[in-house]
């Protein structure tokens, strides 16, 4: 199983930058060549908080980016493509993973290149 994720070198690394955020398409182009098993974090913090505009966590942009970006998981998850796993890390500090299942086996078309296409 590999685990796909952006992860910090050590502090005293100077040349480590953290990685952009995941988008929705990557998302899906990942799991369109993922192999059952593999995982991918695709965010880390807590969610629902930086979700939540009240907050003002994030700004308006990164918000919905981030609504789609776990909308589209949720999607994934519900059509049987991925498993949603949630792993505390600290105090408020989680890392949501989504793990690639094994392929549904269907006589019609696959739906891989209709969600690649919905998330672009």
């Amino acid at each position: 199983m590999s685990n796909i994720a952006s992860l910090a070198p050590a502090a005293a690394s100077p040349s480590w930058s953290p990685a952009p955020p995941l988008t929705e398409a990557a998302l899906c182009r990942w799991l369109g060549a993922a192999a059952p098993g593999d995982t991918i974090t695709y965010f880390r913090g807590t969610l629902a908080r930086s979700l939540c505009p009240q907050l003002a966590l994030l700004d308006k942009a990164e918000r919905v980016a981030l609504t789609q970006l776990a909308s589209r998981a949720w999607m994934l998850c519900e059509q049987g493509l991925a498993h949603l796993v949630q792993r505390r890390r600290g105090v408020e500090d989680f890392e949501y993973l989504l793990i690639a299942r094994r392929r549904p086996r269907r006589s019609g078309t696959s739906l891989l290149p209709q969600i690649l296409v919905e998330a672009a």
